[in-house]
């Protein structure tokens, strides 16, 4: 976690200036709110929300101009830098804290209706016991957890930019850590980093159901999706409806999935 937050570090000023992000049209009002998660989440006007693993604050502010108190965690300096910043720039009150998620009960005090975590997050987690652990730790009783990611399945396939098709590499299940060395990253293909190296991990979905069960959460909705909000491999293509789809065998195989609980 130490060599990813590194990366991360690095990583933040050319996500911050990459067209993916499209920073300048949030700061005309865009929300980078997916429907799904709106309508999941439910109204926030006057709830109080806690985003783990924010980056660098688009979310955490999208949710903001819905009406939530917001409160965005990452553990990069660099992404809280960033956030308060653009927090500062569009005149949207949060709060934004430096904390790995882990240790978070240690330097964040508060209970929140809403925890929220969303878009390549948990993949950076090695365990995911005391990760909900932490989620119901923050929850206020009644509370909602909402969790949108990638579908596990498609983590164990390859997406370089030279793969042309799904090949199976990864293993579902065995929790060992994915080396990647790159020299840039998914919204900054291009640039030359000097910390090429990160570590993600797959997260079968029982394991991320039953690390929330035994974390005292009621599982109320888990729903999978043929399609990302990302071009997770180069062979995908925005499609009309916003989302990316597979060139080829199109709704073969989950590529997002998310998960609604309540404490």
């Amino acid at each position: 976690m130490a060599i990813n937050r590194r990366k991360w570090d690095e990583a933040v000023p050319l996500h911050v200036a990459s067209p993916s992000y499209d920073v300048p049209s949030f700061r005309r009002g865009r929300s980078t709110l997916r429907s799904l998660e709106r309508e999941a989440v439910g109204p926030v006007r006057g709830r109080s929300l806690l985003h783990l693993q924010c980056h660098f604050g688009l979310d955490t502010l999208s949710w903001a101009r819905a009406g939530a108190t917001v409160t965005g965690v990452d553990f990069s300096a660099a992404a809280i830098r960033a956030a308060r910043r653009l927090a500062r720039e569009t005149r949207i009150p949060a709060t934004f804290v430096q904390s790995n998620v882990y240790d978070l009960p240690k330097v964040l005090t508060g209970s929140f209706d809403v925890v929220y975590t969303a878009k390549g997050a948990v993949c950076w987690l090695p365990d995911l016991v005391p990760w909900a652990q932490v989620v119901s730790h923050f929850l206020k009783p009644g509370g909602r957890f909402y969790l949108l990611e990638d579908h596990p399945v498609a983590d164990v396939y390859p997406n370089e930019s030279y793969v042309t098709r799904l090949e199976l590499k990864y293993p579902y299940f065995g929790g060992r850590p994915q080396r990647d060395v790159s020299d840039g990253t998914y919204a900054a293909q291009e640039a030359k980093m000097t910390h090429r190296i990160s570590y993600s991990w797959v997260h079968p979905v029982s394991e991320t159901l039953n690390a929330l069960i035994r974390a005292g959460l009621t599982i109320e909705e888990v729903r999978e999706f043929p399609y990302s909000y990302w071009p997770k491999f180069p062979f995908a293509r925005r499609g009309r409806d916003g989302w990316y789809h597979l060139l080829e065998g199109d709704g073969t195989v989950p590529l997002m999935w998310s998960v609604l609980a309540r404490k």
